[in-house]
């Protein structure tokens, strides 16, 4: 038995070393250069914008008139059509404002008609005076006196006249303070927040209360910050596409219809000085929003969602595409170096022309075929 484990032992020792000796000659992994095929594919070269998505259209939905909210006809979510209620604030205030209002007019067009038949006797008796005064039938005070009691009377008609206008529009106004507690749609949308609760009591003297805020959500806008380093590369109409965190192999396509002509901090940067002089620090970074709008049937895309926007400035289907990483030394003419192994293993370089280089991928114009292998150069001393 001793002799038999001795034999094992001796055994297993001499595998141990014949494994040694073989990962002692063994080729390190790392000492193989790094390669890429060339493919068929698109390239493209693009600015890089981070973006916020929102509504084409978004309406705060305020109250005109004060008192407490009755009742609160939406909810979050709901989709509404242009005139439909949404709140009814109580309306006892302007009920009797319209009441006032009506009784003053009342009172106004009945001193109005009143003062129009003190009109009508004013002007018999001027009309008799006229008579009786050119017959020599009556004096010339009674004559002056008829006359003087016409114009005034007259004169007394027409204010109460333009009283009764006033009073007409005081009429209308308080109708229309009426029509302010029924709160109605603006717009055609999608309730996205509720502001004010049923029961809440608003004050609109001196602003407008938010009740509930509108979305169109059919439609959104990307705002993308675009910044002074690419701004000058970009312009109208160009293709853009964006992922959202979400959904990160959606694309969404659109062309981008705006550029705003400054950077948004210009809005609340306070000048300090003389013209140019704003009180944000140079130092920060500028950025230019970029818009563009995108259909939104399906209500995929939510408001203030984080866009990862790409606006194409050039771009190749088809093309043949080697990883930027394997370009070497420029040539004249657009070409570059590249080494390519051959169909005996053997590295030998090339002289290629290239297209769109965005850094990443680089299209192959001349001078490499689909399927050919690269060296990548940081795999190679130069």
């Amino acid at each position: 038995m001793r002799r038999r484990g001795l034999a094992v032992l001796v055994g297993l020792a001499a595998i141990a070393a014949f494994g040694a000796v073989v990962r002692g000659v063994r080729t390190p992994t790392s000492a193989l250069p790094r390669t890429a095929v060339a493919r068929i594919g698109i390239v493209e070269d693009s600015v890089l914008a981070s973006g916020t998505v929102a509504p084409v259209q978004l309406v705060s939905v305020g109250a005109q008139a004060s008192g407490r909210i009755l009742a609160l006809h939406v909810a979050t979510g709901d989709e509404v059509r242009k005139g439909q209620l949404i709140a009814e604030i109580d309306p006892s205030t302007e009920k009797n404002a319209l009441a006032t209002a009506q009784a003053a007019l009342d009172q106004a067009q009945a001193s109005r008609d009143s003062r129009a038949v003190a009109l009508y006797q004013a002007d018999l008796v001027f009309r008799r005076a006229q008579v009786t005064y050119a017959a020599e039938a009556s004096s010339q005070a009674d004559y002056e006196a008829a006359q003087a009691a016409y114009n005034g009377t007259q004169k007394d008609v027409a204010a109460l006249a333009a009283l009764t206008r006033g009073a007409v529009i005081t009429v209308d106004t308080a109708r229309v303070n009426l029509g302010f507690t029924k709160v109605t749609a603006p717009i055609d949308g999608t309730v996205v927040a509720i502001v004010a609760t049923e029961g809440q009591t608003l004050n609109a003297v001196q602003s407008a209360p938010t009740i509930v805020k509108l979305a169109d959500l059919s439609t959104m806008t990307v705002k993308a910050q675009i910044s002074e380093a690419d701004v000058t590369r970009v312009h109208l109409g160009q293709k853009v596409y964006f992922t959202t965190l979400g959904s990160p192999d959606r694309r969404y396509y659109a062309t981008l219809r705006a550029v705003e002509p400054a950077p948004e901090s210009l809005a609340t940067e306070t000048p300090v000085g003389g013209a140019g002089a704003y009180g944000a620090s140079q130092s920060a970074a500028v950025y230019y929003n970029g818009l563009f709008d995108v259909p939104n049937p399906d209500r995929t895309l939510r408001p203030s969602m984080t866009a990862e926007v790409h606006i194409v400035l050039r771009e190749a289907g088809s093309a043949v595409v080697i990883p930027s990483g394997a370009l070497g030394a420029s040539q004249s003419g657009g070409r570059r170096t590249v080494r390519v192994l051959d169909a005996d293993g053997r590295v030998v370089n090339r002289e290629v022309k290239v297209g769109i280089d965005n850094h990443v991928d680089t299209q192959v114009l001349l001078g490499l075929q689909a399927g050919e292998r690269v060296l990548l150069e940081s795999s190679v001393a130069p």
